[in-house]
């Protein structure tokens, strides 16, 4: 019955959410424009956002687990167009046997790549 989930996470500034998510990950604005609400997507998932003002980056814990299935090409992809990983969240295999690497967005929202080893 399922067929998909798509996350919602906070965000403070929807332009600076969208410019994030557009111009440095390669995703597009999915649906219509809507006052305090944005709906990305990059090839079969999609991200929500809701807005969120006075969210404290250091108290966010939103988090979301993309799965991939060429981690390599995308992480190498990141690093040629000096996307920052997260400084403990480089790319490397997991005793769980996922290959992972992370990402915080503008607003802390940690995401997390992974592929079967």
């Amino acid at each position: 019955m399922l067929t998909s989930i798509h996350p919602k996470l906070p965000m403070r500034n929807k332009s600076v959410t969208k410019d994030y998510y557009i111009n440095q990950l390669g995703f597009e604005q999915f649906g219509g424009d809507y006052d305090g609400y944005l709906m990305m997507q990059k090839d079969n998932i999609q991200i929500h956002f809701f807005e969120f003002k006075e969210l404290d980056p250091k108290e966010n814990y939103g988090q979301v687990y993309i799965r991939t299935n060429d981690i390599d090409t995308f992480y190498q992809w990141l690093l040629d167009n000096k996307i920052a990983i997260h400084p403990n969240g480089h790319l490397e295999l997991k005793p769980w046997k996922q290959k992972e690497f992370s990402l915080l967005d503008p607003d802390n929202n940690l995401l997390t790549f992974g592929q079967d080893a």
